[in-house]
């Protein structure tokens, strides 16, 4: 395995080892000027074990990810899409830029 594909066959592996569905796992790779960007879909039904109560899983899996890439010099983010026939119910403008704007937050070392 190449050191360049560690953290998507990390990621991969944590993953399915979270969900029901495995086989449902896709992990797509792409490294432009900014760094890596591994993009992550899943069955709808296994999305509240990614994201996890308040995003938590989430959260850890991303620093997971960065500790990883830093092994690696490499900058990882991790993007997780959001499955066709979402029943998530879209937040109000205030609370949504509020997330982000505590997502960057917690981004920063």
């Amino acid at each position: 395995m190449s050191e360049m594909q560690m953290d998507q066959n990390f990621l991969e592996y944590v993953v399915k080892a979270l969900v029901d569905n495995p086989q449902d796992v896709k992990v797509d790779r792409k490294v432009d000027e900014m760094g890596v960007l591994i993009s992550l879909d899943v069955n709808p039904a296994d999305m509240g074990k990614i994201i996890g109560r308040q995003g938590n899983t989430a959260k850890a899996i991303r620093t997971l990810l960065r500790v990883v890439g830093m092994k690696n010099n490499a900058r990882v983010n991790l993007k997780i899409n959001e499955p066709e026939g979402s029943l998530r119910q879209p937040s109000s403008s205030n609370s949504a830029s509020a997330s982000v704007d505590q997502a960057m937050a917690d981004l920063k070392f």
